[in-house]
């Protein structure tokens, strides 16, 4: 049986870019998009695309059966800062949108299943230094704690079904082709475009905020391949730690010097400091390393580069 894959909240800053490759990848006619609106955008016009509500089993159910999907990828959430604002419904869309798939895994209805989870599942608590895939997980927002369930979750539906259901904790993830999107770690995809139009940026937190970040090529890289891999390299069935490159405000700044020396950055501390306190600063994925063979390739210099260049 071929293929068939359902992206749910395709339109997202991960979901546009992982639609785009799975499309070049799989062909067009056989990855279907879907997202809560219809936008006028690269990945509404140029496949399949089908509105759908996360939170609405049988219209997920419908899609399913209609275009015989195999695997979904549920990439639909609300993230950390905006979650925040709304908790109720952070915590209905974030948990019950992976209900949903978990449940149609479980009655067949699908084979496999990729649910991202986040960096943000770990707290004030956890070591902050190469935090390991094992440790102390004591979430202190609306998003951490719903990611935190979801991987429990997951492991359940593994261990008592036998669902197939596959996932990594993305750090900060930057990318050059979508805005940011309300995530605590987005000033460092913001500080690129204030950088080039500008040559200024007010930091929403301190300079020395060391946190783990990855480019979106490699988190793509690594989506797609944690799905490809045979069933029996997956050990891990709550997420997998993946680690890209840890920077500070003051550090990615300094890179950006190097190719526009007017740059200023100054910085002023709001709500998402706190968020961002209580988060690793670095992050151990030897476990994705050993099981399925990860290796990113970007650094903050080759990221630098390919983020000015893409975004002039």
């Amino acid at each position: 049986m071929s293929t068939k894959i359902l992206i749910i909240g395709a339109c997202g800053q991960i979901g546009t870019e992982l639609t785009k490759k799975l499309r070049t990848l799989y062909g067009v006619d056989n990855v279907i998009a879907s997202d809560i609106r219809k936008l006028n955008n690269d990945i509404v016009n140029n496949g399949i695309f089908e509105v759908v509500n996360a939170l609405d089993y049988n219209q997920i159910e419908h899609l399913i059966e209609q275009y015989q999907i195999t695997d979904v990828y549920l990439m639909a959430a609300l993230l950390s800062a905006t979650a925040e604002k709304n908790p109720a419904f952070a915590w209905d869309l974030n948990m019950n949108s992976l209900f949903h798939v978990l449940n149609l895994a479980k009655a067949k209805k699908i084979k496999k299943i990729f649910w991202p989870s986040s960096i943000a599942v770990f707290g004030p608590t956890t070591p902050r230094d190469k935090t390991p895939q094992y440790t102390i997980m004591e979430p202190t927002t609306v998003y951490g704690i719903s990611k935190q369930t979801g991987e429990r979750w997951c492991e359940y539906y593994h261990n008592i079904y036998g669902v197939d259901v596959r996932s990594i904790r993305y750090p900060g993830l930057i990318s050059w082709s979508t805005e940011p999107g309300g995530g605590t770690t987005d000033y460092a995809v913001d500080i690129y475009h204030k950088a080039l139009k500008d040559e200024t940026y007010e930091c929403f937190l301190s300079e020395d905020t060391a946190l783990p970040m990855m480019y979106m090529d490699d988190a793509i890289r690594a989506t797609i391949e944690i799905m490809q891999v045979p069933i029996k390299n997956i050990k891990i069935r709550s997420s997998y730690n993946l680690s890209g490159v840890s920077f500070t405000p003051k550090e990615i700044a300094n890179e950006i010097k190097k190719h526009i020396p007017k740059f200023i950055i100054s910085y002023k501390p709001d709500f998402r400091q706190k968020i961002a306190d209580s988060w690793p600063a670095s992050i151990d994925d030897s476990c994705a390393q050993e099981d399925w063979n990860w290796k990113k390739k970007f650094n903050l210099a080759s990221m630098t580069v390919a983020m000015l260049e893409n975004l002039k």
